[in-house]
């Protein structure tokens, strides 16, 4: 197998192009998030005089900082920790149950899952260009990325496997333009039954038996129909609609905007791809100077030096992926310009990464002790009833790598714990007592020399309580429970 060598100067430009897109296609849509109405967009409407503020970029902007400060590959814990400091602010929806569950001590990926409806939004596919961009032309790296990224608040859900698809899809598109070629890359990198992948599929078959655009608007909205407008099902049929049926840049942005629903991350995610796909002279000045290339964060975005312009964020951006690919695997490197061997396609194909990943339990919490990450797996919910033993069991990774270890736990006076002989790793049996508060159990591992310690949370019947489902955007905030819910509104105590 032969390395993939990328351009410098290509990559840089692919680079900057991808985050122009993002821009533009999350201003084009901006004004009609959430209308699931049919809308006729050919342009901006209004026209912008600078690029609206946008999780959609802004959460990307917090993970470079991240990767700069805390290396290749991150961490969970990092994440975790990034978020809590710098995206605590953000409210609404997966994010606000994310925050609600970090703020309980629990830590991802079961804070991801965990009493969250909303696992199946847009919330993660918007944040894959900087593992695509990191990862570049080695997708089941950065779908494996994306795994850890989404486990914050999409765990186990459509979410997570739209995020990996868009990073695998973004990063093969460094080196390959063939849009069927690209998203069968892409849904090598998920499960092939979840809805995500359905949808795509339907998407395709529709477009390859020459079904007009409008048709297949409508029968994506019949087939995947979701009250919930940022719902990542249906939006993903109306990225891959905009881009299969559009003409170029622009018409393919407005084919998918035009579809409603999710419009800002429907145009930010295909926006995006197509910067990558053509680069900057794929990109109109008609399409790129009313935004400008000032970074606009949104107010909710806690600033920790992230980057002010499109040109900073392509450097750091470069930079990254250029220490990553020293650090890798040896197959993608850089040079003068592009060069890619007869295999590329089996190289682009390979999904082992991607398969582990998927592979991992989201069950499970993870804190981490200098290089020690231990994993408390509790193999279930984080809840604990009274009187009914649940086995929990415990792992460790050190540097990155599975250990052998020796592990014992320590929880309340009048809890049981009990280790099971033999067990390897090792597990525990828990007993707790009836109460109404949550309690930690403290893990602590031997692997060789190295001692770990870390606390986990587990809650209780009363505070583990659940939400019910809903429809309307829904905002968290310390110290809020469910008073009352009817039809589609919600109210807070």
């Amino acid at each position: 197998m032969n390395n993939i060598i990328l351009g410098r100067a290509e990559f840089r430009d692919k680079v900057y192009a991808c985050w122009l897109g993002k821009n533009i296609g999350g201003t084009l849509g901006a004004p009609y998030e959430g209308d699931k109405s049919n809308h006729d967009l050919t342009f901006y409407d209004p026209v912008p005089d600078k690029s609206a503020p946008n999780d959609d970029l802004d959460f990307q902007l917090i993970w470079l900082v991240m990767l700069e400060k805390e290396g290749l590959p991150p961490r969970l814990v990092s994440f975790a920790q990034y978020w809590t400091q710098y995206l605590h602010k953000y409210p609404w929806n997966e994010y606000g149950f994310c925050n609600r569950n970090l703020k309980r001590g629990l830590m991802p990926p079961v804070c991801g899952w965990f009493e969250n409806y909303f696992v199946d939004e847009m919330g993660s596919p918007i944040r894959s260009e900087i593992w695509a961009c990191t990862a570049p032309a080695d997708p089941q790296t950065a779908a494996a990325l994306a795994w850890s990224d989404s486990a914050l608040d999409h765990a186990g859900g459509e979410g997570m496997w739209g995020e990996m698809f868009w990073a695998a899809v973004e990063s093969a598109a460094f080196v390959l333009n063939d849009p069927l070629e690209l998203i069968r890359i892409g849904l090598a990198m998920i499960p092939p039954a979840c809805l995500i992948s359905r949808v795509i599929r339907e998407a395709v078959w529709c477009w390859a038996n020459d079904i007009p655009y409008g048709d297949v608007r409508e029968r994506l909205k019949h087939i995947y129909y979701h009250e919930q407008p940022c719902n990542a099902v249906l939006n993903h049929g109306f990225i891959v609609i905009g881009w299969l049926y559009g003409n170029d840049f622009g018409d393919r942005l407005c084919k998918a905007v035009n579809c409603g629903f999710d419009t800002d991350c429907t145009g930010a995610t295909l926006g995006s791809l197509l910067g990558i796909l053509g680069g900057t002279h794929a990109i109109s000045e008609r399409w790129s100077d009313p935004i400008g290339k000032d970074i606009v964060l949104h107010e909710f975005t806690v600033d920790c030096g992230v980057p002010k312009t499109l040109d900073e964020l392509t450097e750091r951006t470069a930079s990254l992926a250029t220490k990553a690919a020293e650090q890798g695997d040896g197959v993608v490197a850089f040079g003068e310009s592009t060069e890619v061997p007869p295999d590329l396609l089996s190289i682009l194909y390979r999904n082992e990464k991607a398969i582990g990943a998927m592979r991992q339990d989201v069950r499970c919490g993870v804190a981490a002790d200098a290089d020690l990450h231990i994993f408390l797996h509790y193999n279930g919910d984080p809840v604990l009833y009274p009187d009914i033993v649940r086995r929990m069991h415990v792992t460790c990774l050190e540097n990155g790598k599975p250990v052998p270890l020796k592990a014992t736990i320590e929880g309340p006076d009048k809890w049981k714990i009990r280790p099971v002989r033999g067990s390897r790793p090792p597990a525990f049996e828990i007993t707790a007592p009836a109460t109404d508060r949550a309690e930690e159990l403290r893990v602590t591992v031997v692997c060789d020399e190295t001692t770990g310690r870390a606390a986990f949370t587990v809650l209780s019947p009363h505070d583990a309580q659940g939400f019910p489902n809903i429809t309307q955007s829904t905002q968290w905030s310390p110290g809020m429970k469910v008073k009352s819910c009817s039809g589609r509104t919600i109210a807070f105590e």
